[in-house]
């Protein structure tokens, strides 16, 4: 199909909310004011870019169950009435001692079902494979794949649009993360951000997200024993001692963006 046939049949998006925990929020990519970007507001961008401007919100808050999401955030996208939602969310039950991938589902499956109900397009992809980025990474592997599983079937049930990230290697690249290795750095939610605005099939988008990074993603070994280091030390000892006494980095948290306002502006 030609470009200006693809513009003209292109969806017009009018109100975006994003819905989810940390990576909605934009963790760990920096806006330089002292808050985060994030791949939901790369792709605002891009929409507004091409439709020359869009209300978005993000409801998005670190540490969220997806419980907490259908429970504190639900309600609020739908009072919206958006056209499109993006809903991210299993990581953080992923990391609790006690984990239901049936029940995450079903609580997606709601949320995906009352939004897509009220006339949003909805857009979510899977977690991508975090072993190769952080060993301990194994512990969580069978739940992942689990979660993975789940939320694919739950999206051919509903209608939701989803990239499956979990079965890409190149979304494996440890230079595409932050240290604390959960969250990406700004080249992976750019990278995020391209996939969301080609799933939607938005024009000038195209495959090439997909593509690995140019150059070997290799360390030595020497620099791979001063990561897990440098890891446990800034990273996995603080988030075990707040998991300990029961704390979330969500405790006491707003979203960033809690009403529909012009995009950009």
């Amino acid at each position: 199909m030609a470009a200006t046939q693809i513009e003209e049949h292109h969806r017009r998006y009018e109100r975006y909310v994003a819905i989810g925990d940390s990576t909605t929020e934009g963790l760990d990519d920096p806006d330089g004011l002292g808050g985060y970007r994030g791949w939901a507001n790369r792709l605002a961008e891009k929409i507004a870019a091409l439709q020359g401007g869009l209300l978005y919100a993000n409801l998005g808050v670190r540490g969220k169950t997806t419980r907490q999401i259908r429970d504190e955030q639900l309600a609020r996208a739908a009072a919206m009435h958006p056209d499109l939602v993006t809903l991210t969310a299993g990581t953080n039950d992923l990391l609790r001692p006690r984990f239901d991938a049936a029940a995450v589902a079903a609580d997606v499956e709601a949320m995906q079902r009352a939004l897509i109900e009220g006339g949003a397009t909805v857009l979510t992809f899977t977690l991508p494979d975090l072993v190769p980025i952080m060993p301990l990474a194994r512990l969580f592997a069978d739940r992942a794949r689990r979660l993975a599983e789940e939320l694919r079937a739950v999206a051919s049930r509903t209608g939701a649009i989803l990239v499956d990230f979990h079965t890409l290697p190149g979304a494996s690249d440890y230079r595409l993360w932050s240290d604390d290795r959960l969250h990406a750095n700004a080249l992976g939610h750019e990278l995020t951000a391209r996939a969301l605005a080609h799933a939607l099939g938005l024009p000038g988008t195209d495959e090439s997200w997909k593509d690995p990074l140019p150059g070997p993603a290799t360390r030595t070994r020497a620099q791979r024993a001063a990561a897990e280091a440098a890891w446990v030390r800034r990273h996995f000892a603080p988030w075990l001692w707040r998991h300990l006494w029961g704390r979330s980095s969500g405790d006491g948290r707003e979203c960033k963006r809690p009403e529909l306002r012009p995009f950009p502006g």
